[in-house]
C-alpha cells in the first residue's frame, strides 16, 4: 500500500481530515516563472535598459522572453546553481540589453532564482509571493523608474543610476547627490582682469549665476 506522504514529511491535513494534495507540476512550474518574472522586474539595472530602450524598443517583450530562458536553465537542468544563472544573467543583459553589469547586483539576482526554485519544488510559494508583493509596491508607488546621469569624457561614457526602496526611503524631495557636473553643464569662465591706460588693475565685481 502507497505511503501518504514524502520525504519532506506528511502532507498537510485539511480541517475536515482530509489530506491536502500537493500542488501539481505545471502549478509548480507556473508559480517558478512568475516569480523569476517579479524578481527580474524590479532589478535595478534591467528597468534602466528597458527604459531607455537600449535593448531595442520592445525591451519589456524581451523581459518575458527572459524570463523564459533563465526558467529553462533549471528545467534543463534542476541542479544549475546560482553561478549558472549569473552566468545566464549577464550573457543575456549584454548581448540582448546591450548592457554591461558591473556592480555585482547580478549576484543577488541569481541567489533569490535559486532560493525560489528549491522553494517551489516543495510546495513552498511564500518567496514568490515575497516577489510579486516587492513588484506591486514599485507599481503602486511609482519608483519602478530609475533615474540615471550621464557623462562624457573624450569617447568615454559613464553611467550611474540610482534607484529608491520603496519601505525604507522617505519620498522628500527626490534629491539625487551628484560629484562633479556632467559635462554637458556649461562652464563658468574665468573673468581674466582688465587693465586700465595708467597700468592699474580693475576690482570686477563677480557675476552671480
Amino acid at each position: 500500500m502507497a505511503q501518504v506522504g514524502s520525504a519532506q514529511g506528511p502532507l498537510p491535513v485539511k480541517p475536515n481530515g482530509g489530506v491536502a494534495l500537493p500542488p501539481s507540476p505545471e502549478r509548480i512550474q507556473e508559480e517558478f516563472d512568475a516569480g523569476v518574472w517579479y524578481t527580474i522586474s524590479v532589478w535595478p539595472d534591467l528597468i534602466l535598459a528597458i527604459q531607455n530602450n537600449w535593448g531595442g524598443p520592445n525591451g519589456a517583450d524581451k523581459r518575458d522572453w527572459f524570463t523564459g530562458a533563465l526558467s529553462s536553465l533549471f528545467t534543463d537542468d534542476p541542479s544549475t546553481d546560482a553561478d549558472d544563472v549569473e552566468f545566464r544573467l549577464l550573457d543575456v543583459m549584454n548581448a540582448d540589453f546591450d548592457v554591461n553589469v558591473q556592480d555585482d547586483s547580478e549576484v543577488e539576482i541569481a541567489a533569490a532564482i535559486v532560493k525560489l526554485w528549491k522553494q517551489t519544488r516543495e510546495g513552498d510559494f511564500s518567496g514568490v509571493e515575497e516577489a510579486r508583493a516587492s513588484w506591486e509596491r514599485r507599481s503602486r508607488s511609482g519608483r519602478g523608474e530609475v533615474r540615471f546621469m550621464q557623462q562624457r569624457d573624450g569617447e568615454n561614457e559613464e553611467v550611474e543610476w540610482d534607484s529608491e526602496d520603496d519601505e525604507e526611503e522617505e519620498d522628500d524631495d527626490d534629491d539625487v547627490e551628484m560629484g562633479d557636473a556632467p559635462s554637458l553643464v556649461p562652464v563658468r569662465e574665468k573673468q581674466e582682469p582688465e587693465v586700465d591706460e595708467d597700468g592699474f588693475t580693475k576690482v570686477v565685481g563677480r557675476k552671480k549665476w
